[in-house]
């Protein structure tokens, strides 16, 4: 019997097993009761695949395209901060398996490992994210760095502009790891201008971002930087509107993990919303709970153009590295794959909401 993780809750199992506790409680917890990261799951769950037959389906071509570039599969690598939670080589080896896979690899500004140095371990596309920092000039020194250093989008994240209380890591005493794109005199300032004695010190980076920033930021981010601009944190059709309103180039649809804010809605049940109030004015992307082909298949469904997926990134790295990464994309290319030829659609633009129906809940 084979001990190689087959699914990725098996490589998530798998990883509590390697990585240091307060490691894997700062990967896997969420803000407060985890009422939301709990929810996620049952969300997906409680959505039905209808499968047609006698379709002629005999391949599926998977292969989708973000801003004019191809991608292998409609999945990508979310910017989670701090790969070397699980692994010494961290982003390195997630940009070689990224890379080789032929997807896009996301990156966190609070990432292990320099944005240069990412950038140069694989020829692959790369999206760095940022936020709205306190300091604008902070903000245009790193987008110009991530620009010079041939990344293709930027993503700024907007729900994480206020240190959340994450109770794992209260208990835990957690202490942040380095932060390799920060100098120590940004960290000091961060430290010194995040709020006191209420919060674990894992988030003392929080005091950077700006909890002032505006919608009228968005015409001065595009004075910064010609890369398409994706806003990361839209969880209603309002805010997805003045998205499109704004002239952004995309935006995903994001609860940061559960992270931040407890008992929001979870992602997948507020991506029709967003959907219809971009009304096809620019692409929508999904992050969060994405653990099954079945589930990406279900998010195209409901209208993202792509998802992408932050945990399961640490487990494979906690588990083998770069070798790991690869492997839990190639689990869900094949559950994909597979999740297609089964229901006859044989491409991902074949893919509409005719594939999917919402179960009832059942105590």
């Amino acid at each position: 019997m084979t001990t190689t993780p087959i699914n990725l809750f098996e490589y998530e199992a798998a990883a509590q097993n390697r990585m240091h506790p307060h490691e894997f409680d700062y990967v896997q917890g969420a803000a407060t009761d985890e009422i939301t990261m709990r929810r996620t799951r049952s969300a997906y769950e409680h959505i039905a695949l209808r499968p047609r037959v006698l379709t002629g389906t005999h391949a599926a071509d998977l292969t989708t395209t973000v801003f004019g570039k191809t991608i292998s599969a409609p999945f990508m690598l979310a910017p989670a901060g701090g790969h070397t939670r699980a692994h010494p080589e961290g982003e390195l080896a997630s940009a070689r398996a990224a890379a080789k896979f032929g997807t896009v690899l996301g990156i966190s500004a609070n990432s292990g490992h320099k944005l240069e140095d990412v950038a140069e371990a694989a020829d692959g596309p790369k999206w760095f994210q940022a936020y709205f920092y306190r300091n604008r000039e902070q903000t245009v020194e790193i987008v110009r760095r991530a620009e010079d250093a041939g990344y293709d989008a930027i993503i700024v994240t907007l729900d994480s502009s206020w240190p959340s209380k994450r109770e794992r890591n209260i208990r835990n005493g957690y202490k942040q790891g380095r932060r390799a794109n920060y100098t120590p005199e940004q960290v000091k300032a961060a430290q010194e201008a995040a709020p006191k004695g209420r919060f674990d010190s894992a988030q003392s980076s929080r005091g950077q971002t700006d909890p002032g920033a505006t919608w009228e930021e968005v015409a001065w981010l595009r004075t910064v930087t010609k890369l398409p601009l994706i806003f990361k944190g839209i969880m209603t059709g309002e805010d997805a509107k003045l998205c499109a309103d704004n002239g952004l180039d995309g935006l995903i649809v994001s609860n940061h993990g559960a992270r931040n804010l407890d008992t929001t809605m979870t992602t997948i049940e507020t991506l029709p919303e967003v959907v219809d109030a971009v009304n096809g004015k620019l692409p929508v992307f999904l992050d969060g709970g994405i653990r099954r082909g079945t589930d990406v298949a279900k998010a195209i469904a409901l209208g993202a153009r792509a998802v992408l997926f932050g945990r399961p990134i640490f487990y494979g790295l906690a588990l083998d590295g770069e070798d790991g990464v690869s492997s839990v994309l190639d689990i869900l290319r094949d559950e994909l794959e597979q999740t297609m030829i089964l229901a006859g659609r044989p491409s991902i633009a074949s893919i509409d909401s005719t594939l999917i129906r919402k179960m009832p809940v059942l105590d």
